[in-house]
């Protein structure tokens, strides 16, 4: 009972003499997991109401990476991964194909359902036979076969397959084409590159990619049996880890799950696990294979774990007590929750954090699902916790609606979150951009040119209600 658990609003960082010039000098790259490496230490949460593949483009874009939600078929999820992947890349390993003998009709069927302005023709040997672009179609009868409305082969400016960015951008720049596709030695389609996404390449030189230049992304998993059923097509999807995100993870179900996927996939996937608030945890996941440990039991939001079951560690007590742990066993956490400014994303990693995992900030966000309600005269969109009653209903809509009906009349189930409107902000880059901006001062403010060597300058010093106070803007009044 002697021991007091701390939050970040419990707490100021002492600042220290600093050499640093200017906030460009300081670096925010940091490990997500034991092999992958962000720019931008930001991840945005599993939940239904914050990623998808839309919120996920934005975040590797920026130099995070986001983890798509688990609320749904295996099929949507991994859906979701592969629009990620092909967001933007060096090469597309599968370009979209059609037929010479398909119709108009189909191709622009094909080319609506893929979010695509053209596909490569081939035939079924996927020798390259010409490209259709919308443009070959505009005002082309729909019964028209493909073959004659294509740019033939001969027409086609081609490539090799192991093609790179600089002679891809000579090729663009000389020939003016907005396609390259990639072919062997015997005319067969192994890949294509366009313009679009090496204009994208130069907007994002920090973006999140793997070792193909696509975006990185992530996908939560459950601990249930189906944990290595809903693993493998996530991964043959290309989804850079699995995060196994479970209220808490300090069980053995959890570490029992770990080992199915380390025995199934080997050391090759990276796997982020949790959730606890225990050094006891963390040595326990990492012993059992994690990549890395999520950290936090409550500090949401929209979460009431905390108030229902009145367990849980607050959330900067918790970091620090993980965070030794963390290191002896050589795996970086994420401070998952309980982040509402800058200022708190400075204050978790100083306290030993690797990345933060954030939810409500990016909730009312242009890249979050859903859409913007009008409420009391203001923009908003719906936020809730993946343990809030009609989460639940939600996530078990797909067993049919007598299971519906059974969960939600069955007592022994007590809701751990809350739905809520939050404010509507607009862009995800803009948000992480503010955050990235208040870390950068934070470093500078504690001469710390790394989240590393900020870790190893922090001093906390507690604070009373009327330091908080002091904080804030305070006797003025507001414009």
């Amino acid at each position: 009972m002697d021991k007091v658990g701390l939050t970040f609003d419990d707490v100021l960082l002492v600042p220290c003499r600093s050499g640093i010039r200017s906030r460009r000098e300081v670096s925010t790259r940091t490990f997500f997991t034991k092999k992958i490496e962000l720019e931008v230490p930001v991840v945005s949460a599993a939940m239904d109401t914050v990623t998808e593949a839309e919120m996920a483009v934005a975040m590797a874009r920026e130099g995070g990476i986001g983890v798509i939600h688990r609320f749904n078929t295996v099929e949507q999820q991994a859906e979701q991964v592969k629009a990620v992947k092909r967001a933007e890349n060096i090469a597309i390993d599968e370009p979209y194909t059609i037929g010479p003998d398909a119709t108009v009709a189909e191709a622009e069927e094909l080319m609506r359902l893929k979010n695509v302005s053209g596909l490569i023709v081939v035939n079924q040997s996927k020798k390259l036979l010409g490209i259709l672009t919308r443009r070959d179609i505009l005002f082309r009868p729909r019964e028209a076969r493909v073959a004659e409305c294509m740019t033939p082969a001969e027409r086609v400016v081609t490539a090799r397959p192991d093609i790179t960015l600089e002679e891809a951008r000579e090729i663009f720049m000389r020939y003016k084409v907005e396609k390259l596709p990639l072919v062997d030695s015997e005319n067969r389609l192994k890949g294509l590159v366009t313009s679009a996404d090496i204009v994208k390449k130069l907007m994002y030189p920090h973006a999140s990619r793997d070792g193909k230049g696509r975006l990185m992304v992530a996908a939560a998993i459950g601990v249930k049996e189906d944990a290595v059923d809903r693993a493998e097509p996530l991964i043959a999807a290309g989804a850079d880890a699995l995060v196994i995100d479970v209220a808490h993870g300090h069980t053995e179900m959890m570490t029992q799950t770990l080992r199915k996927i380390r025995r199934s996939f080997g050391d090759d996937v990276e796997v982020v696990a949790g959730n606890v608030a225990t050094a006891e945890g963390v040595e326990d996941l990492a012993a059992a294979g994690a990549s890395a440990v999520k950290v936090g039991v409550g500090p949401g939001s929209v979460c009431t774990t905390r108030i229902v079951a009145g367990v849980g560690v607050p959330q900067l007590t918790a970091i620090m007590d993980c965070a030794e742990a963390a290191q002896a066993m050589d795996v970086p956490i994420v401070a998952d929750g309980g982040i509402r400014s800058s200022a708190d994303v400075v204050k978790a990693l100083a306290a030993g954090a690797s990345t933060v995992m954030i939810g409500r900030l990016l909730a009312g966000t242009d890249e979050s699902p859903g859409a913007v309600v009008v409420r009391n005269g203001r923009k908003m969109k719906i936020y809730r916790g993946m343990a809030s009653f009609y989460a639940m209903l939600a996530k078990n809509s797909r067993a049919g609606e007598e299971d519906i009906l059974e969960d939600a009349s069955d007592y022994s189930y007590m809701a751990e979150g809350v739905e809520a409107y939050v404010p509507y902000k607009g862009s995800a880059s803009d948000v992480l951009r503010q955050l990235v901006a208040g870390l950068r001062s934070g470093l500078s403010y504690l001469g710390a040119h790394s989240i590393k060597e900020m870790q190893q300058n922090a001093a906390f010093i507690r604070m009373t209600e009327a330091g908080l106070k002091e904080s804030h803007p305070h006797d003025v009044e507001p414009v």
